[in-house]
């Protein structure tokens, strides 16, 4: 197998600062098109009642949890991808994507199938109610069956990004998220022609969404892109690619389920103050999503250049990338903070009419936002200790970040303070795991020098 040297490429050789812009504001567009998007499913549901409200609440941890194999496994793609790039070996690359599609595609249906098993025990222990249980059921079950649609995007985006390019994930985020936004309230409501199927029309919005994103990807790839000219590989070659992803790929997808697993223990905490304390929390994950989305969107994009510098052996290069992004970061989540907490009323006034959710909706914002440029410092450098081949290290930082700061603190604040105190404990955990997470990186990076 040959294998040829680039003969330029900017992501080894662009100053960094102007190189980080350039591949994020695309991110940035698509995923906020995307965010936007899946903030109006949230309040569409609102709008059949709390008790559907609270049932999508309960729902995220869960799905979330399979989003997150994708996203480790994309993870453990790009780095693999960027890293054969940054070395010039092409048609590696080329079958790295191949066989990641396929990986992605296996594991994300094996999980599915078994969530779809155990669907009724696993919400009544996360605390669901059997009164929202069947709600629950509407839309898991749908949401579940078209989930394989799901992952063949992602990856695709992935091994994009992996090469730098940036505007068609974007542009398959931002027509996915339109697609659903479209397609929900007329299958919610029953509007015009279309049948009235309250949670389950939610679901299948974003399926047909992913269906959209799916059908692009693969003609992307294929047609445009040339990176899938064939269907499968050799056995012996496929297992063996399988195992380089599956390398950083699992660690990543553990460490990114730890979140789910962990929103599932605050869901849990939050459970014991009532549906309304649940409903709240799951209208502010749903803004911390388009809060965070600068701090997502670099997470997608340092990471390429993160591993093809570490590829070309520029270890400057990565700790510059590194530091720019993290600097950027606090700056940008304090202004967001402040536009928030200005808006904290007519954010809770759109999304419930219940006095107590508002409530402690406001709560969430005042309080659990203040964290979150450093919630962006500890997912940068989870990132760029994917990318830099060190899937263990990211693993450990969640487990630190999660289980020994944020779910305590969150459950002491609560014993002292109610709702409020979940909140102030959660964000002292982020604060806590920041700082560790920051010095650590530098320390890894200046041990490679």
């Amino acid at each position: 197998m040959s294998e040829t040297k680039p003969s330029v490429n900017p992501l080894l050789s662009a100053e960094i600062a102007p190189l980080m812009q350039r591949l994020t504001w695309p991110v940035l567009g698509g995923m906020l098109t995307l965010m936007s998007f899946n903030l109006v499913d949230t309040f569409f549901i609102s709008l059949l009642g709390t008790d559907q409200l609270a049932a999508i609440s309960f729902t995220f941890p869960v799905t979330f949890m399979i989003i997150s194999l994708a996203i480790g496994l994309s993870i453990g793609t790009s780095a693999l991808i960027a890293k054969a790039l940054g070395a010039g070996a092409t048609e590696s690359a080329k079958a790295d994507s191949l066989a990641a599609l396929w990986l992605s595609a296996l594991l994300v249906t094996i999980l599915a199938l078994l969530t779809a098993l155990f669907l009724k025990p696993l919400f009544t222990l996360l605390g669901a109610p059997a009164a929202i249980q069947h709600y629950i059921d509407d839309y898991m079950l749908v949401w579940l069956a078209g989930s394989v649609l799901l992952v063949t995007p992602m990856i695709g985006n992935a091994i994009l990004r992996a090469a730098g390019e940036t505007k068609i994930p974007s542009l398959v985020m931002a027509s996915g998220g339109l697609v659903n936004a479209v397609l929900d309230p007329l299958l919610i409501f029953g509007l015009g022609p279309f049948p009235e199927l309250g949670m389950q029309g939610a679901a299948l919005a974003t399926v047909i969404s992913w269906l959209t994103g799916f059908l692009f990807i693969l003609y992307w790839l294929s047609v445009k892109r040339g990176l899938l000219d064939r269907i499968w590989l050799p056995v012996p070659i496929m297992l063996g690619i399988w195992r380089r992803i599956l390398h950083i790929g699992l660690p990543a997808a553990a460490a990114n389920m730890l979140t789910p697993v962990a929103m599932a223990i605050l869901t849990a905490i939050m459970a014991s103050y009532g549906p309304q304390a649940v409903a709240a929390l799951g209208v502010g994950m749903r803004l911390e999503s388009i809060a965070c989305l600068v701090v997502l969107a670099l997470s997608m994009t340092l990471p390429p250049v993160v591993s093809q510098n570490f590829g070309a052996g520029q270890l400057g290069r990565v700790q510059q990338a590194y530091l720019t992004c993290c600097h950027f970061v606090l700056k940008w989540q304090a202004a967001v903070y402040l536009l928030l907490a200005l808006l904290a009323y007519p954010i809770a006034a759109a999304f419930t009419r219940d006095q107590q959710v508002a409530t402690y909706i406001h709560y969430f914002i005042w309080l659990l936002p203040l964290s979150y440029g450093l919630q962006g410092i500890i997912i940068l450098t989870n990132s760029s200790f994917n990318a830099l081949h060190l899937p263990a290290k990211a693993m450990i930082l969640s487990l630190i970040r999660f289980f020994v700061c944020y779910i305590p603190l969150a459950w002491l604040g609560g014993k002292l303070a109610g709702v409020p105190g979940v909140f102030i404990g959660a964000t002292l955990g982020n604060l806590l795991t920041a700082g560790l997470a920051y010095h650590w990186f530098r320390q890894v990076v200046q041990r490679y020098q």
